[in-house]
């Protein structure tokens, strides 16, 4: 196998060290750091080593091709394109190791700072289901309209019959749309798993097949509550265990009736709605108008919700009083220091921060602990079973008296 720009080596011996960030084990090889696909952490293996340059950097990379010394924890993948499609790091890992292994990434995230060393980093929340959970597929599109994925290290396109992370209606989708979407590069398909309703983005001028596309959104339900989830709004792709994750949400806030919380990077409102219920005011900001739009129906009929549109770190300057408590639930990048910053001027009692990078989750909760708050827990969430990623909800409550809903 070759890749654009890459020397590939005939397969080599390598011994597998520790775990690296994209879900690959880390190895070494003539003074290179290899990232090693396919393996865990103590075994030894035959890997194919890829040495290639991207945007003047060099990167080694490497395929397993045989396991010499296997870990105790090492299943057979059940997926057939496992290894050539790399969307899955580890089908090669049995499912309680997966939860220890995202512990340990959100722990080592934490011991970087100081001033995190000893937070309680609680056991991964497993998945209600190890595959077919998720409820969107972006596709790459190849050969006469073929649909598939990328290798992200050879490069090369896999053509799938059917991906095993995906929702049934999703492979059934992919089935029917399969060698006939040469109109296009790329196709986004989601689905509804608790309505069955669909969206194919972009539109397709098929004769051959009866299924509608171009639709300019889906409804999904969550905790009994109707969503309206427009083309380029954010959902989270696995329904079942965002409804755990939601109701974890609610418990660590612990709202009461006169309080006012803030619902930092609301999306479509989901955790909106869901707050709405047990506070007295919900202030949602959320930049995506598409997003706000789609909030402005699932929130219709609810008095109590306050939307505003725009980016975090300047709305947040524009409350007219300091709220009791925030939710925050930004992009894997984090939040943007203003936000970090006026939290710690604004002090709201308890902060709860939704994370799908524990990276960033990290450096944000050092600054506010340096700041005025402590962090009582974190607990990775099972989001994306059998890849490396991670969800994590982190608890914080203020070191300093609450003053409550006080102007400023």
């Amino acid at each position: 196998m070759r890749t654009n720009n890459a020397n590939t080596s005939d397969s080599i011996p390598l011994y597998l060290e520790k775990m690296g960030r994209l879900g690959d084990t880390i190895a070494h090889l003539d003074g290179d750091v290899v990232n090693v696909f396919g393996g865990i952490v103590g075994e030894k293996v035959q890997a194919r080593v890829f040495r290639y340059r991207r945007r003047k950097k060099k990167y080694v990379s490497a395929l397993v091709m045989n396991v010499l010394k296997p870990s105790p924890h090492r299943i057979s993948a059940p997926c057939p394109y496992f290894g050539p499609c790399s969307g899955c790091q580890w089908q090669h890992i049995e499912y309680g190791h997966q939860l220890k292994l995202k512990r340990n990434a959100v722990v080592r995230e934490m011991q970087k700072y100081p001033e995190l060393i000893g937070v309680p980093v609680r056991r991964t929340v497993p998945g209600p289901e190890q595959f077919s959970y998720r409820n969107h597929a972006r596709f790459t599109v190849r050969q006469q309209g073929s649909l598939g994925f990328n290798n992200r290290i050879t490069r090369r396109f896999v053509k799938l019959g059917k991906c095993l992370l995906m929702d049934p209606q999703i492979n059934e989708i992919m089935a029917d749309l399969q060698d006939k979407c040469d109109e296009t590069t790329n196709l986004s398909v989601r689905v509804g798993i608790n309505t069955a309703e669909y969206l194919i983005q972009p539109t397709l001028q098929l004769a051959e097949t009866t299924l509608m596309s171009g639709q300019a959104y889906y409804e999904e339900r969550l905790l009994d509550r109707a969503f309206r989830v427009s083309s380029p709004s954010f959902f989270q792709v696995n329904t079942a265990q965002t409804e755990i994750m939601a109701r974890r949400v609610l418990k660590a806030l612990k709202l009461c009736r006169n309080q006012t919380v803030v619902d930092a990077y609301a999306g479509v409102g989901t955790f909106t709605v869901l707050m709405a219920e047990s506070a007295g005011k919900v202030v949602a900001i959320e930049e995506s108008e598409a997003a706000v739009k789609d909030a402005a129906i699932n929130t219709l009929g609810i008095e109590n919700i306050e939307f505003r549109l725009g980016k975090t770190e300047e709305v947040i300057y524009s409350l007219d009083a300091a709220p009791d408590a925030v939710v925050l639930d930004p992009s894997r990048t984090g939040c943007h220091t203003a936000v970090l910053e006026a939290l710690i001027r604004l002090t709201p009692s308890r902060i709860v921060y939704v994370s799908c990078d524990p990276e960033s989750l990290a450096r944000d909760l050092a600054v506010l602990v340096k700041g005025a708050y402590r962090v009582n827990n974190v607990e990775p969430i099972d989001m994306f079973p059998q890849t490396h990623h991670v969800e994590c909800i982190a608890t914080l409550s203020s070191t300093k008296r609450n003053l409550g809903n006080r102007a400023f």
